[in-house]
């Protein structure tokens, strides 16, 4: 039976150990033991390796467990096991954010890990460590080597079961490299980026010149280089931090103006560092939404493993992009601070650190690794070549070898003779002892004499380096030019004075409406001009035609719609800032940078533009001519839909051309496929409605019909106009047969009543009997192919019902090299119009 517990004594017999302690000072002592713990074995780095303690415990086990870059990956949770359960004895989510981190290289400049798996994005968290894969990346074998040849201290872990290293050997000098961002009790840091070969430069040019100065190492590190690129504006801030260790700079996203279908879009191809693509999304959703914002369409973010980040702002129309980017560096994280506060451990003791002090404590770091290091391998080759010269001295007598370990009683014995016998040391007997016969021979006692000679050549090397400082900062030089040739990357961000930025405040957010011409060609491009009168003779597009031709211009303004008159009798509406803009400089009107027109309106089968129309409210109206004869004049109204019929037309019958009326008193002119010409004054023709069918224009022969139609001003049709027709085979191909052309002054062909036959244009040759294109518009004429290339047309010297001139190919357009700004003087070059 167990005996009783005996019963507490009372109460008032018991002894009581109560200590009075001061409050403050209780709070003082906990809290500087808190604050050290911090400092010290969490938030800091060591300004040698630039690690903080949990990212040194990663590295040093992952070079334990040897998972080195040709090595497979394993699993992330079984490195943060043996990095918690040897070394860290914290949680393993902190230390899984640290491992993560170091293989994200968006985050590092130089990523020590390579991690396989999803390790996140600048906006999204990565993937549990059951699911993601790591080992060292190759930067991380180079901050690991040597770590086995006594290069750096070691110190008992948490509990005192293993050892751990106090600093790694660090190769690199990541505290520049990859800087580092922590939070302590009372301080923090925060270390920007740079790039390898720009700090190695500066490493080395310290190295022969330890007096340099600021100014002469930021010749070689003009600034940081963070891993996502992008801008950094304004240098005082970086300067004023590489002197004090303490400064700010302004990072911008890189970004630029690009045309996006038929608007104008901003591509961000890199954002500030630690700014992901959400964060910028969502801040610009919000200002749109509060209507802080205008100006954009959409947003898309289209970023992705090939392509890398590829962010799409959408402009509105009439909104000036250039406005527009410099609202979003203002309002949004695309225009970021990074405020440099370098604070690393130094000799165990928190110190704020400009550039030149990093730089010294790294490269004494490295003078005494490699020294230690030296040290290391000069014991090791002398011990080496210790053991190699009593092999060489057992090796004369072989044979008095073996007798005297055959007649020894024992191991002991045998070694106290030969020590004895030979004149060898006790490791030299022990080692001669435990050789195998098969070394006994003369190829190894060849072997020996040159591995002593290597030996010794290699002690000599490493005396050098020990006695002499200059010869050591050499290695050191070496080792690092190394290093940066193995993992150096080019520089990734743009290092930009504030007085390099674009004058950009005075651009206005809206595009002004000011006065534009709106074009189109024959190959069926549409353009607009930025002013009323781009260079060249006073037309829009300059004086010469070198290829492409104008078949259709309007005056119109910048926020102003047009109209595009299709061959079905439609209209429909064009905004004008849709269209691009042709250069200031162009000398031609060729269309150059113009867009094809089924990019900006949706045409049904077979229909075709025939012309544009500035959309008038008033004056004398839209003119225009079928191909079955009709000829209309539509009352000027602009209805506020997007498409409307403008005529009412026949089975089978379509719009050949159409022109805008300047004056009512203009001469409306029919060129017909049996070469018969008709002109005859607008006024003739009674204004109608949108729903009205027209009136007869000219009267047409059996199987004739009308190719061109066009309108001439008063004066234009005396003096300045041209009529060119190209005549050839109805049979033939169309676009096949190059056909004949005639020039001729208009004023050979008078005037008819409406509704008539017309006279004569040209005279067939033997195979013609059809007019492939007319064209009537003030000269010089000039040609095009289908191709866009230059035609040569005859001179303007053909007579009125004479034959044309053989043409070089065949002709799909015509144009002439002035458009008037008063009013309209040619409309389409021919009956196909321009295909949609």
């Amino acid at each position: 039976m167990a005996p009783r517990t005996p019963p507490p004594p009372p109460a008032d017999e018991v002894e009581e150990h109560i200590l009075d302690i001061d409050v403050s000072d209780e709070m003082r002592n906990s809290f500087l033991e808190y604050a050290y713990s911090v400092i010290y074995s969490r938030a800091l780095p060591d300004a040698r390796d630039g690690l903080k303690p949990v990212q040194r415990r990663i590295l040093h086990t992952m070079n334990d467990m040897r998972l080195r870059p040709d090595r497979g990956h394993v699993k992330s949770a079984r490195v943060v096991g043996e990095v918690m359960g040897r070394l860290h004895p914290h949680g393993d989510g902190a230390i899984y954010d640290a491992l993560v981190r170091q293989a994200q290289s968006w985050a590092m400049r130089l990523p020590m890990v390579d991690g396989h798996g999803n390790f996140g994005s600048p906006d999204d968290p990565p993937a549990a460590m059951r699911y993601t894969e790591c080992r060292m990346a190759s930067p991380a074998v180079a901050m690991t080597s040597s770590i086995e040849e006594d290069t750096v201290d070691f110190r008992p872990n948490y509990d005192s079961r293993e050892l751990e290293p106090v600093v790694l050997p660090a190769a690199i000098p990541s505290l520049v490299v990859n800087g580092t961002t922590g939070i302590a009790v009372g301080m923090a840091t925060n270390c920007a980026p740079h790039n390898l070969g720009e700090t190695v430069a500066a490493l080395r040019h310290l190295i022969e010149h330890p007096e340099a100065d600021l100014e002469a190492l930021m010749r070689f590190v003009p600034g940081p280089d963070l891993p996502t690129g992008g801008k950094i504006i304004g240098l005082d801030g970086i300067r004023d931090a590489y002197e004090t260790g303490r400064g700010s700079f302004k990072m911008r996203a890189t970004a630029r103006i690009e045309t996006i279908g038929r608007r104008k879009g901003i591509v961000v191809t890199e954002l500030p560092y630690g700014v992901g693509t959400e964060k910028v999304v969502e801040r610009i959703k919000t200002l749109v939404l509060n209507k802080k914002l205008q100006g954009i369409a959409d947003i898309k973010d289209l970023t992705d493993r090939e392509k890398g980040l590829h962010l799409v702002i959408e402009v509105k129309n009439g909104i000036n992009p250039e406005a527009l980017l410099e609202q979003l560096y203002k309002q949004t994280p695309m225009e970021d601070s990074f405020g440099i506060n370098a604070v690393a451990l130094v000799d165990g003791q928190p110190r704020t650190l400009g550039l030149k002090e990093m730089l010294e404590v790294f490269l004494a770091h490295r003078y005494d690794v490699v020294r230690r290091r030296s040290a290391f391998r000069r014991t090791k080759a002398a011990d080496e070549l210790h053991l190699v010269q009593g092999l060489l001295l057992a090796l004369l007598d072989i044979d008095e070898v073996i007798q005297v370990i055959r007649t020894s009683d024992d191991t002991a014995a045998a070694r106290e003779r030969l020590m004895s016998v030979f004149d060898l040391s006790q490791v030299q007997s022990e080692y001669i002892l435990e050789m195998p016969l098969r070394r006994l021979t003369r190829f190894s006692r060849l072997e020996l004499e040159k591995r002593g000679e290597e030996l010794q050549q290699t002690i000599d090397d490493l005396d050098q380096i020990l006695a002499d400082d200059a010869r050591l900062r050499a290695v050191v030089s070496d080792e690092l030019a190394e290093v940066a040739r193995e993992h150096g990357t080019p520089r990734r961000t743009v290092l930009l004075e504030a007085g390099q930025l674009p004058a950009t405040a005075a651009v206005p957010l809206e595009v002004a409406d000011d006065p534009c011409w709106v074009l189109l060609s024959s190959t069926g491009l549409l353009a607009r001009t930025r002013t009323a009168e781009p260079a060249g003779s006073g037309g829009p597009g300059g004086a010469r035609v070198q290829h492409d031709v104008v078949v259709s211009a309007v005056a119109a303004t910048a926020r102003a719609d047009v109209g595009v008159v299709t061959s079905a009798g439609r209209v429909l509406r064009l905004p004008v800032l849709d269209l691009p803009l042709l250069p200031d400089t162009a000398a031609d009107p060729h269309l150059a940078g113009g867009h094809p027109v089924a990019e900006f309106v949706a045409l049904s089968g077979g229909e075709r533009v025939v012309a544009l129309t500035a959309l008038r409210t008033d004056g004398p109206g839209l003119a225009l001519g079928t191909r079955d004869g009709v000829v209309k004049r539509v009352n000027p109204e602009v209805p506020s839909k997007d498409d409307w019929e403008v005529v009412r037309l026949g089975d089978g019958d379509e719009v050949v051309g159409a022109v805008d009326l300047a004056t009512g008193d203009e001469e409306l002119c029919f060129v017909t496929s049996d070469a018969q010409l008709l002109h005859f004054p607008a006024s003739s023709v009674r204004p109608q409605g949108r729903a009205g069918g027209g009136v007869a224009g000219v009267k047409l022969a059996s199987g004739a019909r009308v190719v061109s139609f066009t309108a001439l001003r008063g004066d234009d049709a005396e003096h300045e106009t041209v009529v060119v027709t190209v005549a050839g085979s109805s049979t033939a191909l169309p676009g096949t047969e190059s056909g004949t052309a005639k020039v001729t002054p208009f004023v050979e062909y008078p005037g008819k009543g409406r509704a008539t036959g017309g006279v004569r244009c040209h005279r067939f040759l033997k195979g013609e009997d059809t007019l492939l294109l007319a064209w009537v518009g003030l000269g010089p004429a000039r040609a095009s192919a289908a191709s866009g290339a230059p035609v040569p047309l005859p001179p303007a010297l053909g007579r009125r019902d004479g034959s044309g001139q053989p043409l070089a190919q065949p002709v799909a357009g015509c144009g002439s090299p002035v458009v008037a700004l008063q009013g309209p003087r040619s409309a389409v070059s021919g009956p196909e119009g321009v295909e949609g």
